[in-house]
């Protein structure tokens, strides 16, 4: 099993900053790591240095990429002789909300999901909620403006909001049903070939329910408390594209060593 970093820009000898602590605690953990330059690639050019063995089973942890491009890494990793860990139906199926949604409708919040040029007070008149959060099929804004809207007025700024920040809507966009949710209670698990994995070594018992009912071998899960104090579900995402948050790199890659990855 061998881990695929994108490398520094600049030296294709070194990890990109934003992944070196994680890459030197997985080597320090005796995982195989290799290094590709992601704009190489992009440019249509992959060669991961050292290269994969013949057959190996290969897991991407990088910058996020949208559909089209993960399932291009895929093949390109397929054609350098190794096996992707996650391919790419899989990799949609938790990068893009409505591909869990149906499996976890009951632990998160009510969802439709629209064309983002539709009529937005149409279709807020069939849902009538009190309040809406709106985002892409990956991402939400993260400005200061914040993801809530009242009414479609508010939906409408949203959309063109993701759409300026972000340079493009991905998939379509998501209207989720507004929860009161505690502050400062989100936390990250990761699910991987199955067995949930938090990052003192507790894993909820909601958690545990999501990673049985979700079919990809390696993905996140973000749940917090709401108002009332029950834990929900917010966000599944692909485990090669999703950060570690308060993961401390070391225990991230005792995770990955002893699942055997």
């Amino acid at each position: 099993m061998r881990l695929l970093y994108p490398c520094d820009p600049f030296n294709s000898k070194l990890p990109d900053e934003e992944y070196r602590e994680e890459f030197d605690a997985a080597i320090a953990s005796g995982l195989a790591c290799s290094l590709f330059s992601l704009e190489d690639f992009q440019g249509g050019e992959f060669k991961p240095r050292p290269k994969f063995d013949e057959a190996e089973v290969v897991a991407y942890r990088g910058w996020m990429l949208d559909i089209d491009d993960y399932s291009r890494l895929s093949a390109a990793m397929i054609d350098a002789g190794a096996k992707p860990l996650v391919n790419a139906v899989e990799y949609q199926r938790c990068h893009h909300l409505p591909g869990w949604y149906q499996v976890c409708v009951e632990w998160t919040p009510e969802t439709v999901f629209v064309d983002q040029d539709i009529n937005f007070t149409i279709e807020l008149a069939k849902l009538n909620w009190p309040a809406y959060f709106v985002k892409d099929y990956v991402k939400s804004l993260t400005t200061s403006r914040g993801s809530i809207a009242k009414n479609a007025e508010e939906v409408t700024e949203l959309v063109a909001l993701i759409k300026q920040y972000r340079g493009k809507i991905e998939g379509g966009i998501c209207i989720r049903r507004f929860e009161s949710l505690q502050p400062d209670t989100e936390e990250r698990y990761f699910v991987l070939r199955g067995t949930p994995y938090g990052r003192d070594g507790t894993v909820p018992d909601l958690v545990r329910r999501i990673a049985a009912a979700v079919d990809s071998p390696f993905f996140s899960v973000d749940t917090v408390l709401s108002a009332d104090g029950h834990l929900r579900l917010i966000e599944l995402g692909d485990g090669q594209v999703s950060d570690r948050k308060l993961w401390p790199a070391e225990n991230f890659a005792r995770m990955l060593a002893q699942s055997g990855i």
